[in-house]
């Protein structure tokens, strides 16, 4: 899969993006913009964080992006009980009399990480490890995960009894934080239309793993200007109620403001939200289009916010 320049690559994975989502459309009715995220975060080799009611079909929508990008899959549901090992996988004693690596679910390409408040922490940081460097280590070995590798991440904002809040350091891993609606009653008459019947949708395979990563690497190269990347900066910048571009609204509203992986995740999206949309550099817009998703869930609302029912978008929207 050779391009011989980088236009034509990018038109490539345009051309791409445009198959995919109309192959996820033929299981998927609406949520467009949840897609849309997943799909730049999966070209930006970042992490998804899906938040959500039961019954929108986060896992449904997983299972399917991994069948059109054929990407190995598996599901952890995350329970209480669940143990590092579960996730990461073990050593035994082999009849050999020697131990032996028995490999857990993290290792495939996409890890579907269902409820994943439902855990207690030193399970959650057992995903940690393996969602920054790539690889997790086991009695002093460390172990490579196969690329590319993405985790996407469900959780249930309603029901809070028994759950465990991520702590900011888990949050920070995540590219997106993409908030599921209900669909509107035209989705919904086509969603049940669509389940309550006998055929079952057959979805192509579009991209594979090498091309998946020749993609991300693609996304990578996209050129920003100068007054892009400042936007950007002094974006998130702002959200810092400490920091000297913050206004005085800004330090009412917010206790803690997003760190510098925010910065690099708003460029790296805006690259890839550029390319998808034809372009070959991204603009401002392309920073704003994926501004929610980046910091909705790396600023901390102070006590005046909650009171005045603000949530972080209408602030989001303010910094804006």
């Amino acid at each position: 899969m050779q391009y011989s320049t980088d236009v034509e690559a990018a038109d490539a994975l345009k051309e791409a993006y445009r198959q995919i989502t109309s192959e996820i459309g033929k299981v998927i009715v609406g949520q467009d913009e949840v897609v849309k995220s997943v799909l730049i975060s999966i070209f930006s080799n970042g992490h998804c964080l899906l938040v959500g009611v039961p019954g929108l079909a986060k896992t449904l929508l997983v299972q399917t992006v991994s069948q059109v990008l054929d990407l190995d899959f598996n599901r952890i549901q995350f329970t209480p009980d669940l143990m590092p090992s579960d996730i990461i996988g073990s050593e035994i004693l082999g009849e050999d009399r020697n131990f032996k690596f028995i490999s857990g679910p993290v290792f495939a390409n996409i890890i579907l990480a269902d409820e994943i408040n439902r855990t207690p922490p030193k399970t959650q940081a057992a995903l940690l490890e393996a969602m920054q460097e790539k690889s997790v280590t086991v009695a002093g070995v460390t172990h490579k995960l196969a690329k590319p590798f993405f985790v996407l991440a469900t959780q249930n904002p309603i029901e809070q009894e028994g759950t465990y809040p991520l702590p900011e350091a888990q949050l920070d891993r995540f590219m997106f934080n993409v908030a599921l609606d209900y669909p509107s009653l035209k989705e919904e008459l086509q969603i049940v239309k669509n389940t309550t019947s006998s055929n079952v949708p057959e979805v192509k395979k579009v991209l594979n793993a090498a091309q998946i990563i020749y993609f991300q690497q693609l996304v990578r190269n996209v050129p920003v200007a100068d007054n892009v990347l400042e936007y950007a900066v002094k974006l998130v910048s702002k959200t810092r109620p400490n920091g000297e571009l913050a206004t005085a609204e800004i330090k009412r509203l917010l206790n803690w403001g997003a760190g510098p992986r925010a910065s690099q995740f708003l460029i790296l999206g805006a690259k890839c939200h550029a390319v998808i949309n034809g372009k070959y550099s991204p603009d401002i817009e392309d920073v704003q289009a994926i501004a929610k998703p980046v910091l909705r869930h790396r600023i901390i609302r102070s006590y005046h916010a909650e009171a005045e029912g603000l949530s972080a978008d209408a602030i989001i929207e303010k910094l804006l």
